[in-house]
C-alpha cells in the first residue's frame, strides 16, 4: 500500500509500484487533467507537482513516493484564477490545449525561481513541448504572470 496526496487528499493506494504516476492519476484515482504525451519524459505533457517540484509523471514510478504531496492542475486552483491560468487565457496561450497543463505545471514552479525571467530564462527552463508552436504567446503569458504575481 502506499500512500500519496493528491491536491490535498490522503490516497492509499494499492498498485504495482514500478506503475508510473501518471496512470495512477489518470486510471486510479481518474484526474484526467495530467496528459500523456511520449511516454518517455521529454514532452512535458504529463508535468505535476511532487513535494512542490514540477516532475513529469509517466517516468516517476508510484513506489518512490509514498508520503509524497502532489498537485495535479485540477488542484492548481478551483476556479483557474491562478496567476498562470489567468495569464494563459488572457494572452490566449492554448491552440489545440493539449500540452497546456503540463506547460502551466511547469511554468509555476519556473516563476519560484525566477520572479523576473528574461526570454532566455525562460528558453533555457520551460522544455515542454507544444506541438501547435505557441511558444511566443507562451513567452507573453509567463511575463504576464510573474508580472500579476508581483502584485
Amino acid at each position: 500500500m502506499i500512500t500519496i496526496e493528491v491536491n490535498g487528499a490522503s490516497r492509499q493506494i494499492n498498485i504495482e509500484p514500478d506503475t508510473p504516476l501518471l496512470w495512477v492519476l489518470r486510471d486510479v484515482i481518474g484526474l484526467t487533467g495530467t496528459k500523456f504525451g511520449c511516454g518517455i519524459a521529454q514532452c512535458g505533457a504529463c508535468t505535476v507537482h511532487v513535494n512542490g517540484t514540477a516532475m513529469r509523471s509517466c517516468s516517476v514510478p508510484i513506489g518512490a513516493l509514498d508520503g509524497a504531496k502532489i498537485v495535479t492542475i485540477e488542484g492548481l486552483s478551483p476556479d483557474n484564477t491562478h496567476p498562470v491560468q489567468r495569464a494563459w487565457i488572457e494572452e490566449g496561450v492554448p491552440q489545440c490545449g493539449y500540452c497546456q497543463s503540463g506547460q502551466i505545471m511547469a511554468v509555476v514552479t519556473f516563476l519560484k525561481k525566477y520572479s523576473k525571467p528574461t526570454d532566455a530564462d525562460i528558453d533555457a527552463n520551460i522544455t515542454n513541448i507544444c506541438r501547435c508552436g505557441t511558444y511566443e504567446r507562451l513567452r507573453r503569458a509567463i511575463h504576464r504572470a510573474a508580472d500579476m504575481m508581483k502584485s
